[in-house]
């Protein structure tokens, strides 16, 4: 009967051990994206999302000791997949507006950005004031939608899954001129002949995280974790690895 009490004593000792071992597994982190906005996010050679927005997270994850897990999926679904909880947080080259802020909660500020239009050279479109009456192509979902349907009208803009697709779009002559943010543009121009940006911005913006507005928790981690690697330098680093100075 020892023998036996013994034997059961030792397996549940073994049980309980497996079971630390488990809960000692980092918890993880799920970030939402859309990988085709260069140099914020993308997909390499490996099928691998990399970009500034993926590097910042994955830092801030490390700080709160969590394991990152990246989400590609459509731009104008990414504030319903974080206010579900099916991600835990959005980090997509995303500007900080009064009506995306009334669904989520925003992260204090990690990067500028400028919205730009891009254009055929030798077309008629010279300055900001040129747009009106344009077909005007941007990434659904984004400010460059946002504010272009406002200015210019709903009729006016030509809605694309990603900014690749207005570019081609505008290389194809369907849309007379494409507003996407100036980073991924100056990628877009690079890898297409035949393409100018705009020397007159369009508007400039503010980019951060986006967390559920019940996640109240997760949002002042992230905040902290990020006030530390601003203060590290981290970002500046990260941010010059994908962007070098003028």
């Amino acid at each position: 009967m020892k023998k036996i009490l013994a034997l059961a004593l030792a397996a549940v000792m073994l049980f309980a051990f497996a079971a630390c071992g488990q809960t000692a597994e980092k918890e993880v982190l799920t970030m939402g994206t859309n990988a085709a906005f260069p140099p914020y996010e993308m997909v390499d050679e490996n099928n691998n999302i990399i970009g500034i927005d993926a590097e910042i997270a994955a830092a801030v994850a490390e700080k709160l000791g969590m394991e990152l897990e990246i989400k590609d999926m459509a731009f104008d679904s990414l504030i319903t997949a974080v206010s579900s909880g099916a991600i835990d947080v959005v980090l997509a080259g995303m500007t900080v507006t009064p009506e995306r802020a009334e669904a989520v909660n925003f992260s204090d500020s990690y990067a500028t950005g400028i919205q730009v239009v891009i254009v055929a050279e030798g077309s008629a479109i010279a300055t900001i004031d040129d747009l009106a009456g344009k077909k005007i192509g941007v990434q659904s979902g984004t400010t460059g939608d946002i504010y272009c349907a406002g200015d210019y009208g709903e009729d006016a803009v030509a809605r694309y899954d990603n900014g690749a697709l207005a570019v081609q779009a505008l290389q194809n002559g369907q849309v007379d001129c494409v507003v996407i943010d100036n980073e991924p543009a100056k990628a877009f121009v690079e890898a297409n002949e035949g393409l100018k940006i705009l020397e007159t911005e369009y508007i400039t913006e503010n980019y951060a995280a986006a967390i559920a507005k019940e996640n109240v928790e997760l949002l002042e981690k992230f905040n902290t974790a990020l006030a530390e690697l601003k203060a590290e330098g981290k970002i500046d680093e990260i941010v010059g690895k994908y962007i070098k100075a003028e």
